[in-house]
């Protein structure tokens, strides 16, 4: 067992025994209402203490029965538990994309997990250095290894290439600050 799974059996155990002892050992008995919430147990002790005391609000809504105000409360603890498990979830979610995206964008420009850019998988690469040649060569080729690149001019090859002849020399381009000027 994970030192996790223990962790969590063990809080679980504990949380078991926070509602089982106080039925176990009896803490209700001999009381009306045994486990009354504290807004009652405070409006005994005030009209216990001062009995003339008069109460400066009045509930919104007055539930008919005791049930229906168990429900409502019920109800609402739910809601809070969805409301926290979404806003944990979600968080979780947006660390766990980042994390993700960090790990990809380390081997790949575009951010995206390995086998999913527009470059083809690394066991595929064997013997397409040149895009243009052979029988899947060029767009159709790219778009037959699942390549994103599938444009008009895909399947040309980058200056330089292997079979595009030589690469312009950059220092005698316009604006390249060499012969040019």
């Amino acid at each position: 067992m994970s030192r996790n799974a223990k962790i969590n059996t063990l809080l679980l155990l504990l949380v078991a025994a926070l509602a089982a002892l106080p039925l176990a050992l009896g803490l209700g008995e001999g009381k009306e209402e045994p486990f009354t919430g504290a807004d009652s147990q405070a409006e005994a002790a005030i009209t216990e203490l001062k009995p003339d005391c008069e109460p400066w609000f009045s509930p919104l809504y007055e539930p008919p029965s005791a049930e229906i105000e168990s429900a409502l409360f019920a109800l609402q603890a739910a809601l809070g538990a969805g409301v926290l498990a979404y806003c944990f979830g979600l968080r979780k979610g947006r660390r766990q994309g980042a994390a993700d995206a960090a790990a990809g964008s380390a081997g790949d420009p575009a951010g995206l997990p390995a086998g999913h850019g527009a470059q083809p998988p690394a066991e595929d690469t064997a013997g397409l250095a040149d895009d243009t040649a052979g029988p899947a060569g060029g767009a159709v080729g790219a778009a037959a290894r699942g390549c994103a690149d599938t444009g008009p001019g895909a399947g040309a090859a980058p200056a330089g290439a292997p079979g595009t002849g030589p690469a312009p020399d950059p220092g005698t381009g316009p604006g390249a600050g060499g012969a040019g000027r």
